[in-house]
């Protein structure tokens, strides 16, 4: 006998189960029930076709209704509303929203796809918005971009720096339009640790996109145009976007009398069975358990809707396949930077009290050497004790993409940090260096495993120093031009052999560098030598990054050239051209330095950089010796500059 299987809900997890259930069976009758016009489009795409990256609509719509119909044998009714269950005796009651038909249908198997909702809170005000937006679907993209086709407004506010807020900033500044992000907690993207997400927030004030932190939203004023913030302040906007989350569609379900968690979402067992064996539920109405902690939680991502759906499938059809977890493996585009994370965050196994270690490391995406080589920020969390791997956390222009992917299938792997350095992964100059930076993390990772690398975390640092820590910087004096640690005090790393008497030995030396190798280098020097060391994990370019607003801020007030005096003269001559691509700073301004002393006054160097830490350094390296940029450009992942000697 033939099942009858209604499926409510489409786009990632009920288009794929239906899929799957035709795939397995001729015979199941399958019933596809969708409230929008459109059962499957490119949720992840949607931000893109606004911004006019995605040019063409009918891209974003992956699977048209007359189309999977026919592939897949499918009675597809979109428009239509499931309004009620009754599971005792296995029906549903659907409404059709064009004709207002109310009817039943039975099933022997249902399941649950209905997504979730942006959350809309109860501002004072936003009753009265005339240009509030929410982005979620096909409806939502389309009002959003008539009103910045028709309107041209010249500013928007976004209201959450989640992965959707940053997408639409980038977005929307790519039309030309000025963007500010509020967000309530103190960094954007909250899957990443605070000194990661430091970077990125620098990245995006280069972009020209204004961030306010640590602020919420306490009122609209008039038609939505005056925003108030809770301390006060006063933003004037032309339209404001809502992205500050989602919650779980989760009505049906409980009229159905199924079992909701703490957070909202629906429970569904290993088999992604509700708390009804007929009834299962996938996407992000559910709640899942995260595969590094077993904690309940929600994470809503298409990826793993997709897996629940086929999962669900199978199991509707007797197979018995278990889901495991969620990872939480996700990236984003943020201008001209990828950011990628997977597994727990530091914020994640404080929260459940897991003990782990961490190492942050700055390697190249390939080989420094071959041209538009850039650097990657690195962060790897694991078990001290046992080697397992939490999570990772990357940032940089390449290649964060594929380290990433490679630690999320170690951690499904049950992989170590040891058997990180043992994985052979593709090198070709263009493409990676012959130690791969996941190897690299590996190495670190195993050190600290083995005892032979004993660190100390940058938010530790300022806290020691202050209790009388000796803390040394053993980076060339040059470097320290470009910042360092308060209270540190400088050896370089060559010179240590020889100044060692100079340490002391009745207290532990905190060594730090750039970005942790040379202050391992130095560590073991003086650990060979009787002296307790700890090394600064990542160096000051880890340390840096956590306060890289405010660096940023003290860097260029003051400091940097006024417009007048970055001028777009085309009329000089290039006297000498320095290549410092895949050097990362403060290295690209030290060999300008070198470069500038080589020259007589007047003369004009032309430096190629590729680490946009050069935007900052550069203007106030510049000023403060008296030299003149003459103009900038950018060329693919090439900075120019062109800078006359004082």
């Amino acid at each position: 006998m033939s099942k009858k299987v209604i499926i409510i809900g489409g786009v990632a997890g009920g288009a794929t189960a239906a899929a799957r259930l035709r795939r397995i069976s001729e015979e199941v009758e399958i019933i596809l029930i969708e409230k929008g016009e459109h059962i499957s489009f490119a949720n992840c795409g949607l931000p893109y076709y606004i911004g006019e990256t995605i040019k063409d609509r009918s891209k974003l719509l992956v699977q048209t209704v007359e189309g999977m119909s026919k592939k897949f044998l499918l009675d597809i009714r979109v428009q239509s509303e499931a309004i009620s269950i009754d599971s005792n005796n296995k029906k549903v009651t659907i409404k059709n929203l064009q004709t207002e038909e109310i009817y039943e249908e039975t099933y022997d198997k249902l399941l649950l796809s209905p997504g979730a909702r942006p959350i809309i809170p109860p501002i004072l005000g936003i009753e009265n918005h005339q240009s509030l937006f929410t982005l979620r679907n096909i409806p939502d993209t389309d009002r959003i971009k008539a009103f910045v086709d028709q309107n041209a407004p010249e500013s928007a506010v976004i209201i959450g720096g989640g992965f959707i807020g940053v997408e639409m900033a980038e977005n929307l500044a790519a039309r030309g339009i000025k963007v500010m992000i509020v967000e309530k907690g103190h960094q954007v993207l909250g899957p990443l640790d605070v000194e990661m997400a430091g970077p990125v927030q620098t990245h995006l004030k280069q972009n020209g996109i204004t961030l306010i932190l640590g602020n919420g939203v306490k009122e609209f004023k008039g038609n939505g145009d005056i925003i108030v913030l809770e301390d006060g302040t006063e933003v004037q906007t032309d339209m404001t976007i809502l992205s500050i989350g989602v919650r779980p569609e989760n009505e049906l379900a409980k009229q159905a009398g199924l079992e909701i968690g703490e957070q909202g979402g629906i429970v569904v067992n290993h088999l992604l069975q509700t708390s009804n064996q007929d009834i299962y539920a996938v996407g992000d109405a559910i709640e899942v358990r995260d595969y590094i902690n077993r904690k309940k939680t929600m994470i809503p991502l298409a990826g793993p809707a997709n897996r629940q759906g086929r999962i669900a499938a199978n199991n509707m059809m007797e197979k018995k396949e278990k889901y495991e977890g969620t990872l939480g493996t996700s990236i984003v585009k943020v201008f001209d930077l990828t950011v990628a994370t997977t597994g727990n965050n530091e914020k994640t196994l404080q929260k459940w009290g897991i003990p782990y270690e961490v190492v942050h490391i700055h390697p190249n995406s390939h080989a420094g050497y071959y041209p538009e080589s850039s650097s990657i920020a690195f962060k790897l969390i694991f078990d001290k004790e046992s080697g397992q791997i939490y999570g990772a956390q990357a940032i940089g222009r390449g290649g964060v993409d594929k380290r990433i992917d490679v630690i999320a299938t170690a951690i499904k792997g049950n992989l170590t940090v040891e058997d990180l350095t043992n994985l052979e992964l593709s090198y070709a100059p263009p493409y990676s260096s012959a130690k791969d930076p996941v190897n690299m993390a590996g190495y670190v990772a195993v050190n600290i495993v083995e005892g032979e690398l004993e660190q100390i975390q940058w938010h530790e640092v300022d806290q020691i120093v202050q209790n009388g820590g000796y803390l040394l910087d053993v980076r060339e004096n040059v470097e320290r031009e470009f910042g360092y640690i308060e209270g540190s005090l400088n050896m370089s790393l060559g010179e240590i052999r020889e100044r060692m008497a100079e340490l002391p030995k009745n207290q532990p030396i905190y060594v730090s560098c750039q970005v942790g190798l040379r202050g391992y280098l130095a560590s073991r020097i003086l650990k060979n030598n009787g002296f307790n060391v700890k090394n600064v994990d990542g160096g000051w370019k880890t340390y840096s990054s956590a306060f890289a607003d405010t660096e940023m801020a003290e860097r260029t007030e003051g400091s940097s050239q006024t417009n007048e005096e970055i001028r777009e003269d085309e009329s000089f001559q290039i006297d000498t051209v320095l290549d410092v691509s895949g050097l990362t700073c403060p290295m690209p301004i030290v060999k300008l330095k070198q470069g500038m002393d080589q020259l007589e006054s007047k003369q004009v160097l032309e430096l190629q950089a590729t680490d946009r830490g050069v935007l900052s350094d550069l203007p106030a390296w510049t000023k403060k010796v008296g030299h003149q940029i003459l103009k900038t450009e950018q060329v693919g992942s090439t900075i120019k500059f062109w800078i006359k000697k004082k």
